[in-house]
């Protein structure tokens, strides 16, 4: 049963927002529609094993975690982590791979100040469980003035060298004060709010204490979901997790509960970071079937929290799933 009302605010950092200088102002026109260099990237079959232990995929789930297994796949979501991974395998820069070149437009900003906002993955094409070398290209598509901060948002498309498109990101990411510029602000964002009833489906999952340092091996390497002393010198008490791993751990717990854990069918997903998960707590994802987007599609609206808290992580969420050959209605 859905235990309380969800909070109507989301907990705020404790993280004193950057004194703007009056001098910092975006040239919009400029920035938005900025193309970055094409970007490659790569995966095997062992980087989809890794991943789908590190979003909590269970040793009964062999599809995803036992490359003989004649059933054997990746988990559609996957391509979340390529745009920080590349095409190396080795341990990277986070600070590299996450500042890339100067945007014309946007004047340098303190990115200690960034944290990620939404995300959304729409899969175009299902990704090759062997694995190999693919391109993303990423386009900023907004860039918005929120008054205390800065919206950033970024589209990824990730194709291969023959131009099939396989996935479609779309990143925004919230600079803390860096806003007050008098720049556009934005569309006003969907609400997914959960139906007045009780939830399809609820998941729980408990992340191990090592559950951050077990998802970084998928490409992300800030440390700040590892460092001891970084954590609270930027508001945090100790490293926290990343939010795509709670973000593919909310994914899969959907598509295990209302999608047949069958990869064909997941189409995309889209979520709001409400508020920091810290390993060793409890991930409970609530769901609820709605009505999709077309005929042969359903929807599912979802909100994770976490259990000993009881404070809501993702909000907003909404995801599509391709209805099973035969099945007509919710």
């Amino acid at each position: 049963m859905w235990p309380k009302p969800l909070p109507k605010k989301n907990v705020e950092i404790s993280t004193k927002l950057h004194k703007m200088s009056s001098s910092y102002k975006v040239d919009v026109e400029k920035a938005v529609g900025h193309e970055s260099a094409p970007e490659k990237v790569s995966f095997n079959r062992r980087d989809l094993l890794l991943y789908a232990l590190a979003v909590g995929v269970k040793e009964d789930e062999l599809q995803y975690l036992y490359e003989l297994d004649p059933n054997f796949t990746g988990l559609p979501f996957y391509p979340i982590v390529l745009p920080l991974k590349g095409s190396g395998s080795d341990i990277n820069s986070y600070k590299e791979r996450s500042s890339g070149a100067p945007t014309p437009g946007i004047p340098p900003f303190d990115g200690n100040k960034l944290v990620h906002g939404e995300q959304t993955l729409e899969v175009i094409n299902p990704i090759p469980t062997n694995g190999g070398d693919f391109i993303v290209q990423k386009k900023l598509t907004g860039v918005y003035d929120k008054g205390s901060g800065m919206v950033l948002e970024s589209t990824a498309t990730m194709t291969d060298a023959s131009g099939k498109v396989y996935t479609k990101m779309v990143s925004k990411a919230f600079v803390r004060g860096y806003g007050g510029w008098n720049g556009p602000k934005g569309p006003k964002p969907v609400s997914r709010a959960p139906p007045k009833r009780n939830p399809d489906a609820v998941d729980t999952f408990k992340t191990g204490a090592n559950q951050a340092l077990l998802y970084r091996l998928s490409g992300d390497y800030n440390p700040l979901h590892a460092d001891i002393e970084l954590a609270p010198r930027v508001g945090f008490p100790k490293p926290i997790l990343h939010g795509l791993c709670s973000f593919g751990i909310s994914a899969h717990a959907i598509l295990k509960a209302l999608g047949e854990n069958d990869a064909s069918r997941f189409k995309s997903i889209e979520a709001r970071f409400a508020s920091p998960v810290f390993p060793g707590e409890t991930l409970e994802t609530y769901m609820w079937k709605v009505e999709g987007p077309s005929a042969g599609e359903e929807g599912v609206i979802f909100v994770t929290k976490v259990k000993e808290r009881d404070i809501v992580v993702i909000n907003n969420g909404y995801v599509v799933l391709k209805k099973a050959a035969g099945q007509s209605k919710l």
